[in-house]
């Protein structure tokens, strides 16, 4: 059995959500993204979702897109995020970290040696952004060769008919999208999240999770209510931005994350 589906096993026996941050690997600098990671487990982060640092993104909004920029700048290597992996690994065994980001860095490193170097390095899934269903077939029976999910998106405008054939290959987690945009939304609402979410659920039972948009205690709560997951990224990675050290990272990370954890797990 995946961490993936340990950690949602262990969730639903308790009846609590995944908390799902995002991070920037590199950002605001290489030498604290490990810290940051383990901050995050420490203070109610379920599962990390860490992004593999890329000069053009399309999901992705201002706060991203520069924390990505800022993380090459510092030299951050496809080869480096995995490292970071690696490192984490040595002190934390059980918190699953996803992958996300673009194809281009991983066509360049090579589907094989892409998968074999993410899973020994403990890598739990991917979610590529710019990889569809219809183009993963190759990228699909490497990661099932090495225990390894797939993570796909479905977005506010996909129907019913597409949604069926997005589940029949998504594995560990789906991520819908809650609106129409790009990452870090200012201006939020989650109309009709309810029936997305339920058909979702109507078609396959496995965990949902809801970002875009989610930027503190309020959008959380307000999300977790129908998905068994909640991701937070752009508020978090801006709030990383001012960063200088452990100690700041430490203070960010505590007065912003755990009061979220605490939240959904009361909802």
């Amino acid at each position: 059995m995946s961490r993936l589906e340990q950690t949602f096993i262990q969730l639903k026996k308790y009846k609590n959500k995944a908390l799902i941050p995002f991070i920037t690997a590199g950002h605001p600098h290489p030498l604290l993204t490990v810290p940051i990671m383990h901050s995050l487990v420490k203070n109610g982060a379920s599962i990390i979702e860490l992004g593999m640092p890329f000069s053009d993104p399309m999901a992705d909004g201002i706060v991203i897109q520069e924390s990505s920029e800022k993380a090459i700048e510092h030299g951050m290597t496809l080869d480096s995020v995995l490292d970071i992996v690696g490192e984490f690994r040595e002190e934390d065994k059980d918190t699953p970290v996803v992958l996300m980001g673009y194809l281009n860095p991983i066509e360049k490193f090579g589907y094989e040696a892409f998968v074999e170097t993410a899973a020994n390095s403990g890598v739990d899934a991917v979610l590529i952004v710019d990889c569809p269903p219809e183009e993963s077939a190759e990228l699909l029976i490497l990661l099932k060769r090495y225990n390894m999910n797939q993570i796909f998106l479905i977005a506010p405008t996909t129907d019913k008919q597409r949604q069926m054939y997005i589940l029949s290959q998504a594995s560990g987690f789906i991520y819908c999208v809650a609106l129409k945009g790009v990452t870090g939304a200012a201006n939020v609402e989650y109309n009709d999240l309810s029936e997305k979410i339920a058909s979702v659920k109507s078609i396959s039972d496995i965990p949902v999770a809801i970002g875009f948009g989610v930027k503190d205690v309020e959008s959380a709560l307000s999300v977790a209510e129908y998905g068994d997951a909640v991701v937070i990224g752009s508020a978090l990675v801006s709030l990383l931005d001012r960063c200088k050290n452990q100690g700041d990272v430490e203070s960010a990370i505590k007065s912003f994350i755990k009061p979220i954890a605490i939240a959904i797990n009361k909802s």
